[in-house]
């Protein structure tokens, strides 16, 4: 195990009827902007239960944050934020509302062009406080410090962390995912799945903690994730569901171990250019991940085939082979597709990804071998 430095300072407060208790960790004479998506939240409750907490701040909001969220609608954001000299922010919404937020934070406390950030031109130096009301289980970035932002004009997605861009407090009220289309249900499923991988399926760092950690996760996942479209108001599924895609991504089982994240750069470029949702890009890029790279990965894979789907009989190989069929096998139980055929992405359709990795001359992996002709290799197999 490596050695590590680690703070994770985010408040959670979880359960049932949770979100009034934003009342309590918002300063009374703060200005605050409430900030959220599509408008989802006025038809399950939560913008009201949000509203009446607030019933004795002065607050505004600001609406229309996408699914990816467009550089361009933050920068809206931002001119509103100091037009109403706000001094507080509230994200409720999901993943993307939140990574927004993040962004937004640091954006409305910097006079340069914010999207410095993403490509690393600037470090961020201050930002605004915020909480956040989750209603999407996906990305954990309720309680982690990292977004991703997308630049629609040149179709980049590009990802920028801060220790200053961690929530104050989040609420995670389970309740609040009673309503979610199965789509989003399941992409979100896939999301804290593969968040998982990309710190588990890696090599044997000799870290059992973080290990057990996160199988027990993917056990949740596993077990809960393809019950909860039959009982889709079961509060102890949607809690664990919840709570596990938190720890996905809340740094615990990052720390002391040498992660990867290629399945989801590779991921972001899909979405970027094909605007395939970010699970279903990776339920695509994942198997392909796993097959290519078998051989540096073979050790936590056949410890997955195991601990994770009880395979133990046959060769290296067949084990291997089966435990991708496994993962492949369970993103399909969830609806989703894992074929870039099934997105109608050809052949030059990949070969436009692959020339971004190239452009950039990227090597990603824990090896930090996979090149923009690995990325090739990985996508020519899901076709």
């Amino acid at each position: 195990m490596k050695n590590f430095t680690f703070a994770n300072p985010v408040k959670i407060i979880f359960g049932k009827g949770t979100i009034k208790e934003i009342a309590k960790e918002i300063p009374a004479e703060q200005r605050i902007m409430i900030l959220y998506g599509g408008g989802s939240i006025k038809k399950n409750g939560v913008y009201d239960q949000v509203t009446k907490a607030l019933e004795h701040h002065v607050w505004f909001e600001f609406s229309g944050i996408e699914a990816n969220p467009h550089y361009e609608t933050c920068r809206e954001a931002v001119a509103a934020i100091r037009g109403h000299q706000v001094d507080f922010l509230l994200a409720v919404g999901g993943g993307s509302v939140i990574d927004a937020v993040k962004f937004i934070a640091a954006a409305a406390r910097y006079e340069g062009d914010p999207w410095d950030f993403l490509t690393g031109k600037s470090r961020i130096n201050r930002a605004m406080p915020f909480g956040t009301v989750l209603t999407l289980p996906a990305t954990g970035s309720e309680m982690n410090k990292g977004f991703v932002i997308s630049k629609a004009e040149i179709q980049e997605k590009l990802a920028a962390n801060s220790p200053l861009t961690y929530p104050k407090f989040s609420i995670l009220d389970p309740e609040t995912t009673y309503t979610l289309p199965e789509r989003q249900t399941a992409n979100g499923i896939i999301d804290t799945f593969v968040h998982v991988t990309e710190q588990y399926l890696t090599f044997n760092n000799h870290a059992l903690l973080q290990d057990y950690f996160a199988e027990a996760i993917l056990k949740v996942l596993v077990e809960e994730g393809p019950r909860v479209f039959d009982h889709p108001a079961d509060y102890n599924i949607r809690a664990n569901l919840m709570w596990a895609s938190t720890w996905g991504l809340n740094d615990w089982i990052g720390q002391g171990v040498t992660t990867d994240w290629a399945t989801h750069m590779i991921g972001h470029e899909l979405t970027a250019f094909f605007g395939i949702d970010h699970g279903q890009s990776l339920a695509i890029v994942l198997p392909g991940v796993m097959n290519v790279m078998r051989k540096e990965k073979e050790e936590k894979i056949l410890q997955m085939g195991k601990n994770i789907f009880h395979l133990e009989k046959g060769t290296t190989d067949q084990r291997i082979d089966q435990t991708i069929a496994s993962v492949e096998n369970f993103f399909k139980s969830l609806g989703v597709k894992t074929k870039l055929s099934d997105y109608s992405v050809n052949e030059a359709g990949i070969q436009k990804v692959v020339n971004r990795f190239k452009e950039r001359d990227w090597a990603l992996g824990e090896h930090e071998n996979i090149t923009y002709g690995v990325v090739a290799e990985i996508l020519g197999e899901r076709k």
